[in-house]
């Protein structure tokens, strides 16, 4: 561990406890925050609070008007972080998202180029309705999520600390919308799928969104406070039993050795080790949003869908046999418990 990463936290085990029953606190009134603004999606602002304190980006997919755009937008007020948001549209270029070099003259007539960032260099970036860009532009984003970084002209650029990339995707049945490329879903730490509000949260909806006044959520934390934050689910106890569970869970779910005949005969290809890391530290995560300073079997079975099923590709007889990759990964998940 670097200098600078010891000053984010403590390796005394009275200072790491107390460290996290303070991120513990702090992490409830960040829930508290964000409910303000986002009625009766408890688990999809977990899930998004989860990959960001681990460190992950996040990609939010569902249809439109279940207040996607605004879950990140609060997230970013919430946690203190400058955000920057670009809509993905058809005809959206690569340097529309990295930035680009200008060509610049000065008083004495000398040129030079100068580079010009884009929205990219922000803390958290939301990319909206990602999935409504080319390839070309989607794949903009690969460096900087996954090195944080940006490569322009044989110059690199750093990206600031932290980054995030909270993406929101429309279902791919939807007219004028490109499936992300395989490469790109897998830096993705967790896919969230935003459902439909039950009866009651839709009646709230409609009361409290419609009137004169709305909650403002207030900022909780800053980019510091987070890097913490981050620092400290990294530093929780994993249990064996915790390993175990990961390994079977992501080792079963690939073709040719799984118990499951359905992923030998159905599946293309299965989770990499990445797939792993995002459910370890996913888990730790999701141990400290509930109050727990270690993670449970029950975090991990909990995780297994937003983790796994975007790493994940069924072959062409899968439709024809009835398989379906979110009830696969949830029997596979029940399978590893």
């Amino acid at each position: 561990m670097s200098n600078a990463d010891a000053s984010l936290g403590a390796d005394d085990p009275a200072d790491l406890l107390a460290e996290a029953q303070a991120a513990i606190e702090a992490l409830g009134r960040v829930r508290g925050e964000v409910a303000k603004a986002v009625f009766g999606q408890e688990r999809v602002v977990e899930l998004t609070l989860a990959a960001l304190l681990a460190g992950g980006h996040a990609l939010l997919v569902g249809a439109p008007g279940l207040a996607k755009t605004t879950l990140v937008e609060t997230v970013a007020v919430v946690l203190g972080l400058p955000a920057a948001r670009v809509q993905f549209t058809p005809d959206l270029m690569p340097a529309d998202i990295i930035g680009s070099e200008v060509l610049e003259q000065d008083e004495h007539g000398s040129r030079r180029f100068r580079f010009v960032q884009g929205p990219v260099f922000t803390s958290l970036l939301m990319a909206d309705e990602i999935n409504r860009a080319s390839p070309r532009t989607q794949s903009a984003l690969l460096q900087a999520m996954q090195e944080h970084h940006v490569t322009v002209a044989g110059q690199r650029y750093d990206l600031p600390a932290p980054f995030h990339v909270l993406a929101t995707q429309n279902p791919i049945e939807h007219e004028g919308a490109y499936p992300l490329p395989e490469a790109q879903l897998d830096r993705f730490l967790l896919q969230i799928d935003v459902p439909y509000p039950d009866k009651e949260t839709e009646r709230r909806i409609l009361l409290d969104t419609t009137g004169l006044g709305r909650a403002s959520p207030s900022p909780v934390l800053d980019p510091l406070a987070l890097r913490r934050m981050q620092s400290l689910v990294r530093r929780m106890p994993v249990g064996e039993k915790i390993l175990a569970t990961v390994l079977e869970l992501v080792r079963t779910a690939r073709p040719g050795a799984s118990p499951d005949p359905r992923v030998n005969d159905h599946v293309a290809w299965g989770p990499s080790p990445r797939a792993g890391q995002a459910l370890i530290l996913a888990s730790r995560a999701r141990a400290l949003l509930r109050g727990r300073l270690a993670p449970s079997v029950d975090d991990v079975l909990a995780l297994a869908r937003p983790a796994l099923a975007h790493r994940m590709s069924l072959a062409f007889s899968a439709r024809a046999a009835g398989v379906e990759i979110e009830t696969l990964v949830d029997d596979l998940a029940a399978r590893a418990a």
